[in-house]
């Protein structure tokens, strides 16, 4: 099959997705509201301190009904895609089960927060869903390494190192945990970790298109084009939030084609603003414990960018723009670093 065959297969498979979810989302709306799935406000952080700059920024959402978990859109969409036209053992079903996987935490999270009361509606703490992230990943590592049999990791211009299975089962797990929470944390604008995790997939995709991998570009398209529907239905003002159904699943599923590629060192490059916004969330964190002093107004870094007086659509068109160039950058390193 040539490329100009591999394309139309990627993009036709994005216009499926794309064309079901936008049949679907209203759908998704009319339960939402009926039912009731309105999201609780966050008003505390991790380590119990009151958030007083982010409450008043995103007051307004609140102020009236704000339903959440229109992730569940995507997972079942790519599901049924993937399903359908294009699962294979040795390509999709990882990432198939690592979107599915990651979206049960996050249904777990957002129905707490949907349907609880008292101090647990906020949803489960964060050990517990770091604890089953983990899980996910464990057990995806083990069939990744012991049962696909890969051992070797590229470094871009130095070629495949090889480390052996259980060094690449612990790195497949540490690939889903980290993305996983960093797209999660990143979820805090309209349309902001939509874009970015679009953009992401779309350049893995391209890898796996010049690797000859077809079905897993499919995937990664099948993906994208569920993404653009969110986005259309999510830009300011958004009509939903993506939840944790939402973001653990495109996390998962993003740490999990990254090894798929054979890229994952090229994953910080590809995601640069899911890094960004993790580490500025890290750093705020580390400074108030052990120095007892804020270094951004409100972390992650997109909050911080809201209380300094930018605009919400400021903020996430120039996230946008930033994560474009960086997927440009890492397809680019790819090809001349060895991984294509």
């Amino acid at each position: 099959m040539s490329i100009n065959d591999e394309m139309f297969y990627g993009l036709l498979l994005a216009l499926t997705a794309f064309l079901l979810s936008m049949l679907l989302t209203p759908v998704y709306t009319y339960v939402a509201y009926k039912y009731k799935f309105w999201k609780k406000q966050k008003k505390t952080t991790v380590d119990g301190e009151a958030l007083p700059v982010m409450t008043k920024l995103h007051a307004h959402k609140f102020k009236h009904t704000f339903p959440t978990m229109a992730g569940l859109i995507g997972v079942v969409v790519v599901t049924l895609v993937t399903w359908i036209f294009n699962l294979d053992r040795g390509q999709t079903w990882l990432p198939l089960v690592g979107f599915l996987g990651g979206s049960f935490v996050g249904v777990i999270d957002d129905s707490i927060n949907i349907f609880g009361s008292g101090r647990g509606a906020a949803g489960l703490r964060g050990p517990v869903k770091f604890f089953l992230i983990t899980v996910v990943g464990l057990i995806l590592g083990w069939f990744f390494a012991f049962k696909l049999g890969w051992t070797s990791i590229n470094v871009p211009f130095l070629g495949d190192w090889e480390l052996g299975a259980f060094a690449m089962m612990l790195i497949f797990a540490f690939a889903v945990v980290a993305t996983s929470n960093a797209v999660n944390i990143t979820d805090g604008l309209d349309g902001l970790s939509g874009g970015l995790a679009m953009l992401a997939y779309g350049a893995f995709g391209v890898i796996a298109m010049f690797q000859g991998k077809m079905l897993l570009f499919g995937f990664c398209m099948t993906v994208v084009g569920w993404l653009l529907s969110y986005i259309w239905f999510n830009v300011p003002p958004a009509r939903f939030m993506m939840g944790d159904t939402g973001s653990f699943a495109l996390g998962a599923g993003l740490g999990i084609v990254s090894m798929m590629t054979n890229s994952f060192l090229l994953l910080p490059i590809i995601g640069l603003m899911f890094v960004i916004e993790t580490g500025s969330s890290l750093i705020q964190l580390i400074s108030k414990r052990f120095f007892h002093k804020k270094i951004f107004i409100s972390a992650p870094l997109h909050h911080h960018l809201e209380a300094k007086g930018w605009g919400e659509a400021k903020i996430v068109m120039r996230f946008w723009i930033i994560a474009g160039v960086c997927a440009f950058v890492g397809i680019f390193l790819a090809a001349v670093g060895g991984a294509i």
